[in-house]
């Protein structure tokens, strides 16, 4: 895998670009002017992230994931990560209530819903999952291989399928064992 340099991150322009972030060449991004990546986070290969989007430190997001954060935004926070092929989208057309759909027609012929996505830390999707507009994965959620998410889900919770639901709980992080990893990670620099 290929990284941009930091000099060439640069030319992005992004909205906020942190220390020691690693892009793939193969990435592609749409409107990086209301992108902001955090330390430390990494982006793939054949990754495409578009519109308004937050990502945290530590955060990686592994190649072929396709990011909509749109209007309304997704908000990745710190330690999170989306497996292969991850697709997350806040906004999304109507598809039951008879209106137009797809990005040719104007809004005005529309019923689109637009809402953030929030992903927590230590928050993991597995691959090929999808995330609808309005979910609030909180912290430590773990969803499966190819699931569905369409509402919010419980701290340290597992869930998997399509739709997603709660399966059961998961082992919450060591913040001792944070902390020393926070600490390694900063000192090696």
């Amino acid at each position: 895998m290929s990284y941009y340099t930091s000099r060439e991150l640069k030319k992005f322009k992004f909205k906020k670009l942190g220390k020691n972030v690693k892009i793939s060449k193969d990435a592609k991004f749409y409107f990086p002017k209301d992108i902001e990546i955090g330390d430390n986070s990494r982006i793939d290969d054949f990754c495409i992230l578009s519109g308004k989007i937050v990502i945290g430190k530590f955060v990686h997001i592994t190649p072929m994931c396709l990011i909509g954060g749109g209007i309304k935004g997704v908000f990745i926070s710190d330690f999170a990560t989306l497996a292969y092929g991850v697709k997350i989208f806040s906004q999304s057309d109507d598809y039951v209530c008879g209106s137009m759909t797809n990005s040719t027609v104007r809004k005005e012929f529309k019923n689109e819903k637009y809402s953030a996505v929030i992903i927590g830390k230590h928050v993991i999707v597995g691959t090929n999952s999808v995330i609808m507009p309005g979910c609030n994965l909180r912290e430590g959620s773990s969803i499966g291989a190819m699931s569905l998410v369409t509402k919010n889900t419980k701290k340290w919770g597992i869930y998997y399928g399509a739709p997603a639901e709660f399966r059961k709980k998961r082992a919450v992080i060591n913040k001792t064992l944070i902390n020393r990893f926070l600490k390694k990670s900063y000192n090696a620099k």
